[in-house]
């Protein structure tokens, strides 16, 4: 039944497909375009691979804490020496990440970095509260997690700020350039 309906759709739009040929060239100049835009836009995402290492290194961290039990000072590097490597790791690349953003502001993304400085405010208050939690839990692994969490969602927050500040400016860049 389905075929006789499909044969009967061909047979009612026959003579109305496109049939004619595309113009000598036309592959090769859609190639090089394509080619040519995948070039333009090389993007690096290292702070990707750079999180996983750091979540194996919080992750062994963990482990020789719970072989060793110092007394919580509400500092994530009182947990352990690994502790410590990785909020150096992780406060290194939020002044970091924060100076990069700074350096970008302009009249147009003046409001999109105040705002994202304002919800890394959020963030460090939320971590000073988890440093709290930390001394009364006496190192409870979930609150370790939550700190490390609050880490990296401070990191994702500015490096999605950097990324559209930028877009916005080479949007801008290209807006003023004079095409011919």
């Amino acid at each position: 039944m389905k075929k006789n309906t499909i044969d009967e759709l061909f047979k009612s739009l026959e003579g109305q497909f496109d049939v004619h040929q595309t113009p000598d060239g036309h592959q090769k100049r859609f190639l090089d375009r394509l080619n040519s835009a995948q070039e333009a836009k090389p993007r690096t995402n290292w702070w990707r691979p750079l999180s996983i290492a750091a979540s194996v290194v919080v992750i062994i961290g963990l482990g020789f804490s719970l072989l060793k039990s110092p007394q919580p000072s509400g500092e994530l590097a009182s947990v352990s020496p690994e502790m410590e490597q990785t909020q150096t790791f992780f406060v290194t690349t939020i002044n970091s990440e924060i100076e990069k953003l700074k350096s970008f502001e302009t009249p147009e993304t003046k409001v999109m970095i105040e705002d994202a400085l304002n919800q890394i405010t959020n963030l460090e208050e939320e971590y000073q509260m988890l440093k709290k939690d930390l001394v009364e839990s006496g190192n409870d692994k979930r609150v370790i997690y939550a700190m490390i969490s609050n880490f990296q969602k401070r990191i994702d927050l500015l490096e999605q700020v950097v990324v559209i500040v930028e877009e916005i400016k080479n949007l801008k860049t290209n807006d003023n350039e004079i095409t011919i």
